[in-house]
C-alpha cells in the first residue's frame, strides 16, 4: 500500500513565504508607481493596484487548485498540456489583440490573456517529460532534435506574434538541458555567436573576419590537433598574403578572401579525410563554414530581418547610437530614478519620477525603478537578495527530487525565473537591451502573474510528493 504524507505537511513553505512575500512587496510598489490622490482605494479596480491585488488573489486559488491535483497528473499529461497551450497559442495569431506592436494577446472583455506566460509551465513540463524518459542521451541524434524542437516551436510562433522578449525566454530552457548533459560547446557556441553580433556591429566586418581565423586555432589547440591547427595556420598566412599582395593587382574584399581560403581549407580537410583514416576532423568542416556563414550574414540579419526598434535598441545600447527622446528615453529616466533613490530612498509615494509617470511602463516592466527611487540602494539591495535566496532553495529543492521529472522540471523553473530576473533589472539599467518582459511577482499583470504561479506551484506540488514511498 501507498503511504502518502500530508501536502499541507509536505509542502516547502519557506519557497511559499518567500514568493509571497516578494508578490506584497511588488504590489506596494505597483501601488507607489500607479497612486493618484484622486484614487487612494486600495480595491479600486480602475486603477492597476486594484487590479493586481485581484490578481493576487486569483493566483492563490490557481496555487490551491494545482496544489489539490495529484503530481502524477503533471506527468502523465505533459505532453496533453503542451498540445493544448500550443494550440492556444497559435489561436492568437488568429484572434489575437495587437498591443503596441505585439500581437499576442486574447482579449476576454476589459481583460487581456497572454497565452506565452502559460506556454513557459506546458514547455517545461514537455521537455522534463522527454528529457526523463529511459534511456535519453543528447548523443542520440533523434532525442536531440525532439528536445530542441519542444523548446523552440513555442518560441517560433511567438515571434510570428511580433514578441522578442516572450520567444527569447524560452531560450533559458537551455540551461536545464545542461544539467541533464547538454555538451557545454553549445554554450561556448552561443557565446561566440553573440560575441561574433557584437563585433561585427562595433568592429565591422574585417575585425571580426581576424576572429574567424584566430578561434578555429584556439579551438584546434584545445582539443590537441596540432597538426591541423599548423596547416590552419599555413592558410591563413597564404589567404592574408593573397589579400595584401592582391590589391596591387585588383580589388579584393576582406570577405572575398574569407570565403576563398576557408572554401579551400575545407576541401582540403574533406579531401584528407577521405583519404585517410582521419574522419574525426571532418566535423571541423561545418564549423568553419557555418561560422563564415553566421559572420557574414550578421549585417543583413540586422539590417533587414530585425525591426527598427529592435536594431535602434542594440545600437544605443553598443553606443553606436543616441537617441535620448527615443528607445533610450525610458532607460535614461530609469536610470535617473533608481540613482535618485540614493541609499535609503526618498520615501514610500515621495519618488518624483514615479509620482510625476517619467518613465513609461514603470508598473510592468520598469518595476524595479520604482523600487529604486523610493527605497534606495537598501531596497534595491533586499529585491536582489530575496531572489537570490529562492533561487538557491530552487537549487536545493530540484537537486533533493528522487524523480528526473521533477528534477528537471524544477532547474526549468528556475532558468525562466533567473532569465526573468537578469534581463528585466539588465533592462531598467541600461546592460541589456529593452525587450520587455516582466519581474517575477513585482511587475503588474495578472497573465504573467498567474503563469509564474502556475510554473512554481507544479514544481512545488512535485516537490511535496518526493517522500511518497512504496511499502
Amino acid at each position: 500500500m501507498k503511504r502518502k504524507n500530508s501536502i499541507i505537511a509536505s509542502l516547502d513553505w519557506f519557497t511559499i513565504i518567500l514568493v509571497t512575500a516578494m508578490a506584497f512587496l511588488g504590489w506596494i510598489n505597483i501601488y507607489a508607481a500607479s497612486f493618484t490622490e484622486d484614487n487612494a482605494g486600495l480595491l479600486d479596480l480602475s486603477q492597476r493596484y486594484g487590479k493586481q491585488l485581484l490578481w493576487i488573489g486569483f493566483a492563490a486559488f490557481i496555487a490551491i487548485i494545482v496544489l489539490i491535483i495529484d503530481s502524477k497528473f503533471y506527468d502523465a499529461f505533459s505532453y496533453p498540456i503542451y498540445g493544448v497551450m500550443l494550440i492556444l497559442l497559435l489561436s492568437v495569431l488568429v484572434i489575437g489583440t495587437e498591443v503596441k506592436g505585439a500581437k499576442s494577446w486574447i482579449s476576454l472583455g476589459s481583460f487581456r490573456l497572454q497565452p506565452a506566460e502559460f506556454m513557459k509551465f506546458a514547455t517545461s513540463l514537455a521537455l522534463a517529460k522527454t528529457l526523463s524518459k529511459f534511456n535519453f542521451s543528447f548523443n542520440n541524434l533523434k532525442d536531440f532534435t525532439l528536445s530542441f524542437i519542444i523548446v523552440f516551436t513555442p518560441a517560433a510562433f511567438i515571434l510570428l506574434q511580433n514578441d522578442t522578449g516572450s520567444a527569447l525566454v524560452y531560450a533559458a530552457l537551455i540551461l536545464a538541458m545542461f544539467r541533464e548533459g547538454l555538451s557545454s560547446y553549445f554554450l561556448i557556441i552561443a557565446l561566440l555567436g553573440a560575441a561574433y553580433f557584437i563585433g561585427v556591429l562595433m568592429l565591422g566586418t574585417f575585425a571580426v573576419l581576424a576572429f574567424i581565423f584566430i578561434i578555429p586555432a584556439i579551438a584546434m589547440l584545445f582539443h590537441k590537433e596540432w597538426r591541423l591547427a599548423l596547416h590552419w595556420g599555413i592558410a591563413t598566412i597564404i589567404g592574408i598574403t593573397i589579400y595584401f599582395a592582391g590589391k596591387l593587382i585588383f580589388p579584393l574584399t576582406p570577405s572575398t578572401v574569407a570565403i576563398a581560403t576557408i572554401t579551400g581549407y575545407s576541401i582540403f580537410l574533406i579531401i584528407q579525410g577521405l583519404l585517410s583514416k582521419l574522419r574525426n576532423q571532418l566535423i571541423w568542416v561545418p564549423f568553419l563554414l557555418l561560422s563564415l556563414g553566421y559572420t557574414l550574414s550578421t549585417n543583413y540579419v540586422f539590417n533587414n530581418v530585425l525591426g527598427e526598434h529592435q536594431s535602434n535598441r542594440i545600437q544605443v545600447l553598443l553606443g553606436l547610437k543616441s537617441d535620448p527622446l527615443g528607445v533610450e528615453y525610458n532607460v535614461i529616466q530609469s536610470k535617473i530614478a533608481i540613482g535618485s533613490g540614493g541609499v535609503t530612498g526618498k520615501g514610500f509615494l515621495n519618488g518624483t519620477q514615479t509620482k510625476f509617470d517619467f518613465v513609461p511602463e514603470q508598473a510592468t516592466d520598469f518595476i524595479f525603478c520604482t523600487v529604486g527611487e523610493e527605497w534606495g540602494f537598501l531596497g534595491t539591495s533586499l529585491v536582489i537578495i530575496l531572489f537570490v535566496v529562492f533561487f538557491l532553495r530552487l537549487i536545493f529543492l530540484a537537486e533533493r527530487q528522487r524523480s528526473p521529472f521533477s528534477r528537471i522540471y524544477g532547474y526549468s523553473v528556475l532558468s525562466i525565473f533567473f532569465f526573468h530576473f537578469a534581463i528585466n533589472i539588465g533592462m531598467t539599467i541600461g546592460l541589456v537591451p529593452v525587450i520587455g518582459i516582466p519581474l517575477p511577482f513585482f511587475s503588474y499583470g495578472g497573465s504573467s502573474l498567474w503563469g509564474f504561479t502556475f510554473l512554481l506551484f507544479i514544481f512545488l506540488r512535485l516537490d511535496a510528493n518526493r517522500k511518497e514511498v512504496l511499502s
